[in-house]
């Protein structure tokens, strides 16, 4: 069995050099107003040269009060390419003003706090990823947190309304006449907290609007399993003529298994999806769908967390909801 390899210290530097470990930290650390002579200096940094020595990221950290580093903490599901637009527009808010963003994705019984005790960031953004009494240790460590939360939240916040994407696909379907709805599902359990969010929009919408109840399928993403899904919600007393996707990807999903079963969008059954992907345009028809603006919201977290860390910049409030648009194309 491999074994890893201990990390060198800075108690280790010292031995090598035949110091003490304080006059290695005043060295490394270039420590003003302290009478270290030249040799010693050099057997210092040869010593650490040759073990190949690095102060840790915590260290330096605590040097400052904090490192340059912003962390943002994903929530344990797939990253999708909303998610990773999320990260990229934080990242290009905050890199011109000097911080690294670095992320993670946050899964049970991973120790959040190890990490941030290591790190020491200047700032965590959390997108949904771990719950208010974990920010709130984080914030009396004296580390700023922003945070993306679904549909409710407190304190610096960016709200994205997840109920509110099912209501506007309701809105959408009814509006072309529809009133047997299925809500096409994820087999993914990395997604039920977003899943279980917009299907409730859903419901809510038909009963508000007294339709049946939505048959809730779920759609597996292989050209089999989606038919078999299709299946289930042509077959039916009264069938189902239009369909809420979790997601685009499950959106697709359900074309493919209409294109199985000979069955054409909008036609035979309406689509909409969710995030409006880049391939959404692409689709065979080219897919409805509702955007959640995920530039925005990586945006507007990125002005978040500058109007924390950079306040002498003046950065103008940012959004604290992101808005959810509908875009209509020829799935329905």
């Amino acid at each position: 069995m491999d074994v890893a390899p201990r990390r060198v210290t800075a108690k280790d530097v010292a031995r090598r050099a035949g110091v003490s470990q304080s006059t290695v930290s005043y060295v490394l650390n270039d420590t003003p107003n302290q009478t270290i002579s030249a040799a010693t200096r050099e057997r210092v940094h040869q010593a650490a040269q040759d073990l190949g020595y690095t102060p840790s990221a915590a260290a330096r950290a605590l040097r400052r009060g904090s490192s340059e580093t912003v962390l943002i903490v994903l929530p344990d599901a797939p990253i999708g390419e909303n998610m990773a637009l999320v990260v990229e527009t934080v990242t290009e808010v905050l890199e011109p003003h000097g911080f690294t963003v670095v992320y993670r994705r946050q899964k049970d019984g991973h120790s959040l706090a190890a990490l941030w005790h290591e790190l020491m960031p200047a700032a965590i953004a959390n997108m949904a990823a771990f719950p208010p009494g974990d920010e709130a240790a984080i914030r009396e460590a004296g580390i700023p947190v922003v945070s993306s939360t679904l549909d409710t939240g407190e304190g610096p916040a960016m709200r994205v309304p997840q109920v509110t994407v099912g209501h506007v696909q309701v809105d959408h379907l009814v509006g072309r006449g529809h009133r047997h709805l299925a809500f096409a599902a994820s087999d993914d359990p990395q997604v039920a907290e977003f899943m279980t969010r917009r299907l409730a929009g859903v419901q809510e919408r038909c009963r508000a609007l007294g339709l049946p109840e939505p048959l809730v399928v779920e759609v597996p993403l292989d050209a089999e399993g989606a038919a078999g899904a299709v299946r289930t919600m042509r077959d039916r007393d009264e069938p189902v003529t239009a369909v809420c996707a979790y997601n685009d990807e499950i959106a697709f999903a359900v074309l493919a298994g209409m294109r199985a079963r000979g069955l054409q969008a909008p036609a035979d059954l309406a689509v909409i999806g969710v995030d409006n992907i880049t391939i959404a345009p692409f689709a065979v028809p080219p897919l409805t769908t509702v955007d959640i603006h995920a530039d925005l919201v990586g945006a507007d977290l990125g002005r978040l967390v500058l109007r924390l860390l950079k306040p002498e910049l003046e950065v103008p409030e940012p959004a604290h909801e992101s808005s959810v648009d509908l875009v209509v194309r020829s799935s329905t």
